[in-house]
């Protein structure tokens, strides 16, 4: 969802320096992704075999958890690593892209440079934690906890270089020489500024949390390096508090057990698409409902609602189904901008259908229930839905269908026979996670072998050479969202430090119309977050300070959880801020501007289905033991 790092207006005139950069580059690159991608393998393995030891065997491996834990964090900063150098960290390039050719290669120039500040000013402290913890051993394993910690200096370092590589690779000298000395001059402007910036108070936050943020957000510095630096300079220049806590606060962030799922449902999405059960899935509907007007628009909406119900990463739901539908509906005269307009506004729909990675979020920042998560978002996703498919029937009220074949029930049965596999896998992991099998981290693994023998023995349809670049895809992704955890983690932390979530815990139960006001302000707060950071780090960030005052103001946590994904996906899928309108659009291969006449009827469909959502705590809440 994010443009690329990478990309230079005007390239450099090719240099000795250059190309010995992208020598270097390519062989860090090379040897990073190759261990990234292995270790996305190794945890699948680990986790599996736990599940099979302790469900199968009764003999549960006491020390699974322990190296997957130990693995996991290597695995978020190789990552990242891997994210950094593919330019894959989530950013907003709205401002960068509207700007002129010279702006453009600057602020593109300043993407990097600023990151490798952060990364210069992180590295001791982070040394400092690494050796911090060495004494500290774990249970299981009897290893020293340094193993782990060191992957977070490591990272950073392996990600200064790249990033140092990637500036002399792309971009001109003299535009690398600005941005190096303004981001130094700035840094040491903050530095002399220390002791007039303590009396300021709480001023600092606004400072520091706002301008910073903004003004790297805005600038297309990616996400999660913008949380980082503003946090590392309020910690640094208006408090005492030690560095290293803040790696420890970075750490904490990437190392819930649960985050775990966000990798393994990734590369099932791509695994999933790889053995033909999304096409398969897609064929059957499109020969159920494509002899209707607006058929395959509503194949479209039921597609992405069972394709998230697997995958868990809206890109690969997207891309599963979007090269599939889009050929067959432009033949049917559907105008190309409506296709991506819809696509979109489906990516939002579907945020809450299991295991969306967002609910694991909500569900590991802020001590809700997952599996009540996963069950209280079904039936708020088919209502959104409806809304959808109202504008669909509008819309394609007049649609020719002289020249639409319609599928016989005998037809139909077969595309059915050969699409349950597909289609039973949501229940399989379901099922597994209710009836105790596994936890809602390990049942990906179930998943994902379930996917594989599918593939192999009754799709026959299995390519190893694709397995290594979904490998190092699913770690690269999974480094950018893990990251973007970490840093927003430090930022919540030093949030609440400044006493910022008592202030805003008194200012929202303060709020006229107590559990309406609360959700009528919430639902405006997270369309707005949505659309600037994106949902996981505004979850992360906002969601341990306000989940507790929607409890307090006789909210359910759930019901809450879903009035607030549904508002942040409002947000992201919506231009000309939502990054995931663009995302759709790169997929769809379909230029933005196409979409914008289409989306505002699909987005005012959504609104009104969040509407109802919120008004109407059962749809949440109904199913729930």
């Amino acid at each position: 969802m994010s443009a690329s790092l990478a990309q230079d207006v005007t390239p450099p005139p090719a240099t000795a320096l250059g190309a010995l950069a992208r020598r270097v580059d390519t062989a860090i690159g090379a040897t990073v992704e190759a261990v990234a991608g292995s270790l996305v393998l190794v945890e699948i393995v680990v986790l599996l075999a736990g599940v099979i030891a302790r469900y199968v065997f009764h003999k549960p491996l006491v020390w699974s958890d322990e190296l997957a834990s130990l693995l996991f964090l290597w695995l978020s900063m190789l990552g990242a690593v891997v994210a950094l150098r593919r330019g894959e960290h989530m950013r907003m390039t709205g401002v960068v892209n509207r700007v002129g050719p010279q702006a453009r290669a600057m602020l593109e120039t300043l993407a990097l440079a600023v990151p490798l500040a952060f990364l210069a000013l992180v590295m001791w402290p982070a040394f400092e934690y690494a050796s911090e913890e060495l004494p500290v051993v774990s249970p299981a394993m009897e290893v020293s906890n340094a193993w782990r910690a060191s992957a977070i200096p490591t990272g950073l370092a392996l990600m200064a270089i790249v990033a140092l590589l990637r500036l002399f690779e792309q971009h001109a000298l003299r535009r690398i020489a600005i941005a190096l000395a303004a981001t130094a001059a700035v840094t040491l402007l903050f530095w002399l500024a220390g002791p007039l910036l303590a009396p300021l108070g709480k001023f600092n936050l606004v400072l520091f949390f706002v301008i910073v943020v903004a003004a790297c957000v805005f600038g297309g510095v990616p996400i999660a390096f913008s949380f980082g630096l503003a946090t590392f300079g309020y910690l640094a220049l208006t408090t005492r508090t030690p560095m290293l806590v803040m790696v420890g606060r970075l750490d904490e962030g990437m190392s819930h057990l649960i985050l775990l799922a966000v990798p393994l449902f990734i590369f099932l999405g791509a695994l999933i698409e790889m053995t033909g059960m999304a096409r398969a899935m897609i064929q059957f509907l499109a020969s159920l409902l494509g002899h209707v007007r607006g058929g395959l628009s509503y194949v479209l909406i039921g597609a992405m609602y069972l394709v998230s119900g697997i995958s868990g990463s809206k890109i690969a739901d997207m891309a599963a189904i979007a090269p599939v539908l889009f050929p067959e509906m432009k033949q049917r005269g559907a105008k190309p901008g409506d296709l991506v307009a819809l696509l979109s506004a489906t990516g939002a729909q579907t945020e809450t259908i299991p295991p969306s990675i967002v609910l694991i979020t909500i569900g590991s920042v802020t001590g809700v229930s997952i599996a009540a998560l996963f069950t209280g978002g079904l039936l708020p996703a088919v209502v959104v839905g409806a809304f959808l498919c109202a504008v669909v029937w509008w819309r394609y009220r007049g649609e020719d269908l002289s020249r639409v074949r319609r599928y016989g029930k005998g037809e139909i049965g077969r595309f059915l026979l050969v699409a349950l596999p597909a289609i039973a896998l949501p229940f399989v992991i379901r099922a597994a996670v209710v009836e105790g099998v596994a936890t809602a981290t390990e049942v990906s693994t179930i998943g994902i072998a379930y996917s594989v023998l599918v593939g192999v023995f009754i799709h026959r349809q299995f390519d190893l050479r694709r397995l290594k670049p979904m490998l190092v895809e699913t770690a690269s992704l999974t480094g950018a969202i893990i990251f973007i955890v970490g840093c927003a983690t430090a930022m919540a932390w030093g949030l609440t430090q400044s006493g910022f979530s008592q202030d805003l815990a008194m200012l929202m139960k303060a709020m006229p119309g107590g559990a309406i006001g609360f959700m009528a302000v919430s639902i405006v707060a997270f369309v707005v977050l949505g659309s600037v950071l994106e949902g996981i780090p505004a979850i992360v960030l906002f969601g341990p300070l306000l989940f507790p005052i929607a409890k307090a103001v006789g909210i359910h946590e759930v019901h809450y959880a879903m009035v607030v994904i549904f508002a942040m996906g409002i947000g992201l899928f919506a231009p000309p801020f939502g990054v995931g309108y663009y995302g759709a659009c790169a997929i769809s291969k379909i230029h933005p501007d196409e979409g914008l006449p289409h989306i505002g009827g699909y987005m005012a469909a959504l609104f009104a289905g969040l509407v109802v959502v919120a008004a109407i705590p059962w749809i949440s809440t109904g199913f729930l033991k």
